[in-house]
C-alpha cells in the first residue's frame, strides 16, 4: 500500500522485497533489479530529501528546443492532473508543466521547483533515474517506486537523445495519477521526444548557417572574386568542371572532415586517383553570437603533389615546419578565433591558374563524430569480412574480441554456454555460462581466464542484458553498485587498473541466446556512449549469426560424425586371407560419405572395399550407410566383383530417383559415389578387382616394389546404364595391397601425379607390417587440415598352405560317393582332425551326391583346413538346391536340413564353369 494513496503496482512484491523476501514473479525485471541498485546504494524507502542544484543553465540548447513542446503538452493536458518535466542528462529537472497551474501550489517543492535531481542513485526507482539507467522508455506504477512518496502515482519518461552525436542529453517525463493511465500516454511521451531532438538539431543547423555567414563575410575570396594571381572563385561542386569527379569530391570532404574535427589552421595536400593534386586549407571562424568553428577550402592546382606530401602543418602561424603524417585522433577542445580571411597564414601565394572553392564549414565537434561514425562503419564493414571465417564457435568469438580491441573497447571477455560449444542450445543459459574469450590491450587483464565458469549475480548488468536481450551501457562502473557488490574485491582489482566504462551485449541469432559479450574501456578517459553500444551491438549481431551458424554446423557434424561412425566397421571380423589395418580421418570442415569394410568370404577368401559418396553432412553419411550395407548383402550373394558393382549403381539411380526426382520435396538428391572392390582367394592368390570411379590400389610386392595397377575405370555410381570390368591379379605371398579415396592424394593444393610418387616412396619398404604402413602414410600425407575424409585400408596377403588343401575329381556315378567319403576321412586324419570325420562324411555324402543326380560334369571335391574345416563340392550346372522341410510321407528333401544341422554355415556361390556347394565346420564342433 502506497503512504500517500491507493494500493498501485506489486505492494505486496515490494514489502517482501523490503524484508529480504525473495521475489519469483510478479515485479517486471528493469523494476527489480532497480530496486536492488537503490538497496546496495543504501536508501531508505522514506526519505524525502533530494539534492538541490541552483547552476544548472535555464537557458540551454535543451530548454530552448523542449519550450515549444512542453507548451504544446501544457495546452493538450489543460485542466488535468498531468505534470511534464523536463530533466537533464544527470536528472536535474529543468523544467515543469501542469495541466492544471493550480497544482504547483499544492505539491510540495520537491514536485514543483526545477533543480532536484531525480536520478536514481539520490531519489530510487522513478521514471527519470529509470529512464536513464534503461536508456529506453520506462513507465513505474505506483507501488514500483522506490520511495513511499511516490506511490499514489505513475510515470511514463524517455530519454532525449543529441541525434549528432548519440548521447542522451535529458529526459522527458510524464507524471500522472494512476487513474489517469492511458495506452497512449507512452507513444505520446515518444513523439514529444522526437520533437525535441529534431529541434536540437535544427539548432545545429541554425548554427552551422551563422558559420557560414561569418565566412562569407569576411570578404573571402571565393565569394568576392579570386585574389591577385588567382584564377576563378567557385565552389566544390563546380570544380567537377576542372576535372574533379564525384570520388574525388568524396575524398576531399572526407579528409576535411579530419581538418574540422580539429580548431587550428592546417594545410594538407591530397593525391586524387588522377594524379593531381589538390591543397586543403582549414582555418578558424566565429559567428556574430560566438559559434566557434572551421572553415575548410581547396586550391586546386591540376598538377600532382610533391612526392614528399600528404602532411599536415598545424598551429597559428604559417605551416613551414618539418610535415608530419595527419594523426589518427583529432585533437580535442575548441580554441577558435574571430573570423578573419581563412587563407593559411603566411602560405605561399597561389601561382595563377589556381582554382579555389569551399569544401566543409561546421563546428569541431561536427567533424569529430563524422570522422567517428566514418571509422564505426568501416569497422563495421571490415568485421563482415574477418568475423565468421570458420564454422567455430570459439574461433568465431575470437575474431569478435580480436575486431573490437582496440578500436571499440580496450578489453573484450565472451561468455558462452557450454551446451553451445557442443552445438546445442542452452537451457539456462545463465547457469552455465563459461569463459571462451578474454582479450585485451594487455596480457596482464584483471578478467577471469578462458575456461573458468561464470555465474553473473542477480542485478548486475550482465543479468540485465541476459533478461532483457538488450545491451546495458554502464558509463562509469564506479556507480555500477550491483556490479561491484557481486564480488567487490574482483570489482576493486578491474577498477584499479582504470577501466571505467562497461558495455554488455547478448550474442542473440534467430531467437537463441548464444551468451554475452562485455566490452571495457580503459585507456580512453571517454566512457562508452550510445554510438559505441550500438557499435557494440552490431558487431554482437554479426557475431552471434555467425557463431549460430557455426553452433548449427558443429551439431550437425558431431551427429553426422556419430552416424558416421556407427556406420564404419567396429572391428575387423575374423579371417585368415589378409592381414589388415585402417584409418578414417574426417574432414575437417565436414564428415563426407567416405567408407571401407573387410568382408569374409566362403572358401576362405576375403572381400575389401572402400567407397567416397559425393558431399558432406549427414546426407552423405547416411548413403553411405546404404551403400555399405548394400555392398555387404551382395557380397553375401558371391557376386563378382563387376556384378556387385552394378547392383550398387542400379540401387544408387533408384535412391536418387525416390529422393530427388521430385522437385517439391526440397531435396537434392544424392550425386553419386565411388567404389573400388577386390575379392583376395589365398588358395589361388588370385586378386579380382573392379571400380566404379575410385582411384586404383597401390600393390607393394614382398620385395618393396610399388605399382598402381591398371584397372578398366568403370563409370561413378548413380549415372546407370553403363558396364564394369574386372581384373585378376596373382599375387605373391606377403603382398600388400593398398586401397584409399582420394582425399588422401586429392586437394586443390597437391597435384595428384605429386601425390602417387609421394605415396609410391612411402610404401616402397619391405616387411612393413600393415599398421606400420597405415601409421606412415597418414602422418606423410594427410593434410593438416583436410578438406575431404580420408577412408586408408591396408592389407598383407596370406597363403593357405597346399598341404592344407585336398582336391578330388569326381565322376557323375553314385557308386564312387563311397571312395570319396573314405578319401576325405583319411584326409582329414593326416590332418589331426578326427572328430571332424563322422559330420564331414554326412556333408559330403549328401553333397556329392546331389551334384551326381542333378549337376553335371565336372564335378569336384575340395576340403581346405583353415580357420575352419571347409568342405566344397562343384560341378557344371547352375542350378542351387534350396532348403525346405520335408513331409513325413516324403523319403527325400532331409539332406541339406543335415548339412545345416552339422554345418557352422553353408551356401552357394557361382562360378564361370557352374556353381559351388560349400558347407564350414568349426574345428572345435566336435
Amino acid at each position: 500500500m502506497g503512504a500517500t494513496g491507493e494500493q498501485i503496482g506489486p505492494a505486496r512484491s515490494r514489502e517482501r522485497f523490503m524484508v529480504g523476501e525473495p521475489i519469483a514473479d510478479g515485479v517486471r525485471s528493469p523494476i527489480l533489479d532497480s530496486w536492488q541498485r537503490c538497496r546496495s546504494l543504501g536508501l531508505s524507502p522514506d526519505q524525502t530529501d533530494l539534492p538541490y542544484r541552483d547552476d544548472f543553465d535555464p537557458d540551454s540548447r535543451l530548454v530552448h528546443a523542449a519550450g515549444p513542446v512542453l507548451d504544446e503538452l501544457a495546452s493538450r493536458f489543460a485542466g488535468s492532473q498531468m505534470n511534464v518535466s523536463l530533466a537533464d542528462g544527470n536528472g536535474t529537472v529543468l523544467q515543469r508543466r501542469f495541466g492544471e497551474p493550480t497544482l504547483a501550489r499544492t505539491l510540495p517543492p520537491i514536485q514543483t521547483v526545477p533543480g532536484f535531481v531525480f536520478a536514481e542513485r539520490f531519489a530510487g526507482t522513478n521514471g527519470i533515474g529509470l529512464a536513464l539507467a534503461e536508456r529506453h522508455l520506462v513507465q513505474v506504477y505506483g507501488a514500483e517506486h522506490f520511495a513511499e512518496r511516490s506511490q499514489s502515482n505513475a510515470c511514463s519518461a524517455t530519454p532525449i537523445r543529441d541525434q549528432l552525436s548519440g548521447h542522451i542529453v535529458g529526459v522527458l517525463c510524464f507524471g500522472y495519477p494512476h487513474g489517469y493511465e492511458h495506452p497512449a500516454l507512452p507513444s505520446l511521451v515518444r513523439r514529444a521526444a522526437q520533437s525535441i531532438e529534431r529541434r536540437l538539431m535544427e539548432q545545429h543547423s541554425a548554427r552551422e548557417r551563422a558559420l557560414l555567414r561569418a565566412y562569407l563575410d569576411a570578404g573571402h575570396p571565393a565569394r568576392n572574386g579570386a585574389g591577385p594571381g588567382e584564377g576563378p572563385a567557385i565552389g566544390l561542386e563546380e570544380l567537377g568542371d576542372s576535372g574533379l569527379d564525384l570520388h574525388d569530391q568524396m575524398i576531399l570532404k572526407e579528409k576535411a572532415t579530419e581538418l574540422m574535427s580539429s580548431t587550428q589552421r592546417a594545410c594538407v595536400e591530397v593525391s586524387l586517383p588522377h594524379g593531381r593534386g589538390v591543397t586543403l586549407l582549414s582555418s578558424p571562424v566565429t559567428s556574430r553570437s560566438g559559434v566557434e568553428g572551421i572553415v575548410v577550402e581547396a586550391v586546386f592546382t591540376g598538377e600532382p603533389p610533391p612526392a614528399h606530401h600528404l602532411s599536415v602543418s598545424t598551429g597559428a602561424g604559417p605551416p613551414h615546419g618539418a610535415p608530419h603524417e595527419m594523426p589518427h585522433r583529432a585533437p580535442h577542445g575548441t580554441h577558435g578565433t574571430h573570423a578573419t580571411p581563412p587563407g593559411p597564414a603566411g602560405a605561399d601565394p597561389p601561382s595563377p591558374g589556381k582554382v579555389r572553392g569551399l569544401v566543409l564549414v561546421g563546428e569541431p565537434e561536427v567533424g569529430k563524430y563524422a570522422v567517428a561514425a566514418r571509422r564505426r562503419l568501416e569497422l563495421l564493414a571490415e568485421a563482415s569480412t574477418r568475423i565468421g571465417t570458420t564454422l567455430d564457435v570459439t574461433r568465431t568469438a575470437w575474431e569478435l574480441a580480436e575486431m573490437a580491441v582496440p578500436r571499440l573497447a580496450d578489453y573484450v571477455t565472451i561468455d558462452v554456454p557450454e551446451a553451445v560449444l557442443r552445438g546445442e542450445e542452452s537451457a539456462d543459459p545463465q547457469s552455465e555460462l563459461h569463459r571462451a574469450v578474454v582479450h585485451g590491450i594487455r596480457e596482464d587483464h584483471p578478467f577471469y581466464p578462458v575456461g573458468r565458469r561464470v555465474e553473473p549475480h542477480a542485478g548486475t548488468p550482465h543479468v540485465r542484458c541476459l533478461n532483457a536481450g538488450q545491451p546495458v551501457l554502464e558509463s562509469d562502473l564506479r556507480e555500477g553498485i550491483g556490479w561491484i557488490d557481486q564480488e567487490p574485491e574482483h570489482a576493486r582489482e578491474i577498477l584499479a587498473r582504470g577501466v571505467h566504462s562497461l558495455i554488455c551485449v547478448p550474442l542473440l541469432a534467430r531467437g537463441v541466446l548464444l551468451g554475452i559479450a562485455s566490452f571495457y574501456r580503459s585507456q580512453d578517459p571517454a566512457p562508452f556512449g550510445e554510438d559505441d553500444s550500438w557499435l557494440a551491438r552490431e558487431l554482437a549481431a554479426r557475431a552471434a549469426l555467425c557463431i549460430d551458424n557455426a553452433r548449427r554446423y558443429t551439431r550437425e557434424h558431431t551427429l553426422a560424425l556419430a552416424l558416421q561412425e556407427s556406420l564404419l566397421p567396429h572391428g575387423i571380423p575374423e579371417q585368415g586371407a589378409v592381414e589388415v589395418a585402417h584409418r578414417y580421418l574426417p574432414a575437417e570442415s565436414g564428415v563426407g560419405g567416405d567408407w571401407f569394410d573387410v568382408i569374409p568370404l566362403s572358401g576362405t577368401r576375403v572381400a575389401l572395399l572402400v567407397g567416397d559418396v559425393v558431399g558432406h553432412g549427414l546426407h552423405a553419411a547416411a548413403t553411405m550407410g546404404r551403400l555399405r550395407t548394400a555392398a555387404r548383402n551382395f557380397a553375401e550373394l558371391e557376386l563378382a566383383p563387376d556384378e556387385l558393382l552394378t547392383h550398387l549403381d542400379n540401387l544408387l539411380v533408384r535412391l536418387d530417383r525416390e529422393e530427388g526426382g521430385d522437385n517439391d520435396s526440397g531435396s537434392t538428391g544424392i550425386v553419386g559415389a565411388t567404389c573400388l572392390y577386390a575379392v583376395y582367394d589365398p588358395t589361388t592368390r588370385l586378386c579380382t578387382m573392379a571400380r566404379a570411379g575410385h582411384p586404383p590400389p597401390a600393390l607393394v610386392l614382398p620385395g618393396g616394389r610399388v605399382t598402381f595397377p591398371e584397372l578398366p575405370a568403370g563409370p561413378p555410381l548413380g549415372l546407370g546404364g553403363l558396364p564394369f570390368e574386372t581384373a585378376e591379379i596373382r599375387l605373391p605371398e606377403g603382398s600388400t595391397m593398398v586401397l584409399y579415396t582420394d582425399g588422401l592424394v586429392e586437394d586443390r593444393e597437391r597435384d595428384i601425379d605429386v601425390t602417387l610418387d609421394q605415396l609410391s616412396g612411402i610404401l616402397a619398404q619391405p616387411d612393413r607390417s600393415p599398421e606400420d604402413t597405415c601409421r606412415a602414410v597418414i602422418d606423410a600425407m594427410a593434410p593438416e587440415h583436410p578438406a575431404d575424409d580420408i577412408a586408408l585400408l591396408v592389407a598383407r596377403t596370406r597363403t593357405v598352405p597346399a598341404d592344407r588343401i585336398a582336391t578330388w575329381t569326381v565322376s557323375a556315378d553314385p557308386s564312387l560317393v563311397a571312395g570319396v567319403r573314405a578319401a576325405a576321412t583319411r584326409q582329414l586324419a593326416d590332418w589331426g582332425l578326427d572328430e571332424l570325420a563322422f559330420a564331414a562324411e554326412l556333408m559330403l555324402s549328401e553333397l556329392v551326391t546331389n551334384a551326381v543326380r542333378y549337376g553335371t560334369e565336372p564335378i569336384q571335391v575340395r576340403l581346405v583346413h583353415d580357420r575352419a574345416l571347409i568342405c566344397e563340392v562343384s560341378d557344371g550346372s547352375n542350378t542351387a538346391p534350396h532348403l525346405r522341410r520335408a513331409a513325413s510321407t516324403e523319403e527325400g528333401g532331409r539332406g541339406l536340413f543335415l548339412v545345416a544341422q552339422l554345418a557352422r554355415a553353408w551356401g552357394t556361390r557361382y562360378t564361370a564353369r557352374g556353381k559351388v556347394i560349400w558347407a564350414e565346420c568349426a574345428l572345435d564342433a566336435a
